[in-house]
């Protein structure tokens, strides 16, 4: 199992920008997959942005050319740099990861950071 803990959240006004980090428990070189999901209320949870263990990518369309993920291997985080924040970009902001142990595939998430974006 890998724990993870996201921080960065808060509020910010239209156009402004926010940086979120998901500490994890183990080196993030050996998650394979590390992603950035979402959930407002009444929505659905749906990814963001993620990152493979090979370097590999993938943004949701609304938020390509605005937000930016990343591994940061000193800190042993993955950031998700946000830009040009919108109104629609307010949500729970949750970070998982896919990884095997052992043999054993394990998926885990994170326990939630709130955006706010609002004037």
């Amino acid at each position: 199992q890998v724990q993870l803990v996201e921080s960065g959240g808060g509020l910010v006004q239209p156009g402004g920008s926010l940086r979120l980090s998901c500490a994890a428990s183990r080196p993030i070189s050996t998650l394979n997959m590390v992603g950035w999901f979402r959930q407002a209320p009444g929505q659905q949870r749906e990814l963001v942005a993620m990152t493979s263990s090979v370097g590999l990518t993938n943004y949701l369309d609304s938020v390509k050319g605005r937000f930016t993920i990343s591994r940061d291997n000193a800190k042993n985080t993955v950031d998700l740099q946000m830009n040009n924040l919108e109104p629609e970009d307010t949500a729970v902001y949750y970070c998982k990861s896919v990884s095997m142990i052992s043999g054993i595939l394990s998926t885990d998430w994170g326990q939630g950071t709130q955006v706010t974006v609002s004037s």
